[in-house]
């Protein structure tokens, strides 16, 4: 009981320096320009490619299970966007980034304490929880919504992709059904949560990095730690934010 609660509170002090003003306001920017093409951009076509799949799978096999003449086949579409917007999309492919990105993550920073950068740091006087993790943070809350948005959009198109090459659904009705009764809150919920899964997988994977010991092993275990501990944390958010936001 107490190890959790222990790292809890470790956590918690952590981002009490990383959430400060940063020291050097040009070095910051050139730091989260860097952190967006590496934690973000550079992730597309992974995203990408989950993505038209996903939809494409989801879209199959709810047209294999109307099997009913009184459930239009429009329905596909309906269940397909519905599916990528409210869970796919924010939820699977935060988990994947978080084993993507929480892992360079952890090991970067990781690497960076094993050799000492970081103590070096602190002996020049530079707050290194902030000029480390800080830019990774405001980086990622900032591209995952980006993110998410593209998978959206490929996975509806993976969609209807694989009903006109399937013939299943027609493309007709496969379209009315993405246009049934579509609310815009479905996409402020999605990306309130992407921006939540976001925060957790910088913060996390950050912390666990930052708090390395040892050499390359504990590198290591402390990537596969940020990865598991992301993931877990993320399921648990998306509950308590769908019940929040939906309940």
């Amino acid at each position: 009981m107490l190890r959790p609660l222990s790292t809890l509170g470790s956590y918690v002090l952590l981002m009490r320096r990383v959430l400060t003003k940063p020291q050097k306001g040009k070095l910051f920017w050139q730091q989260l320009f860097f952190e967006i093409d590496q934690l973000g951009l550079d992730s597309l076509g992974i995203v990408a490619f989950i993505s038209v799949f996903m939809g494409a799978v989801v879209a199959i096999q709810t047209a294999y299970n109307i099997d009913s003449p009184l459930i239009p086949m429009s329905m596909v579409g309906f269940t397909t966007r519905q599916s990528i917007i409210l869970e796919f999309s924010p939820t699977v492919i935060c988990l994947i980034l978080a084993g993507k990105v929480g892992s360079r993550i952890a090991s970067q920073i990781g690497t960076m304490r094993v050799t000492e950068q970081i103590d070096a740091l602190e002996i020049m006087g530079v707050n290194s929880a902030n000029y480390l993790i800080f830019p990774k943070v405001v980086a990622s809350v900032l591209i995952y919504p980006v993110l998410i948005v593209f998978s959206m959009w490929l996975g509806i198109i993976g969609g209807g992709a694989a009903m006109m090459f399937s013939k299943l659904v027609s493309m007709h009705d496969y379209i009315h059904g993405i246009r049934i009764d579509f609310e815009a809150f479905t996409i402020f919920y999605a990306l309130t949560k992407t921006i939540f899964f976001a925060f957790i997988i910088a913060t996390v994977s950050g912390f666990f990095g930052y708090q390395t010991q040892g050499g390359a092993l504990e590198v290591g275990q402390a990537s596969t730690k940020a990865v598991v501990v992301s993931s877990i944390v993320i399921i648990l958010f998306n509950l308590v934010l769908t019940q929040l936001l939906l309940g």
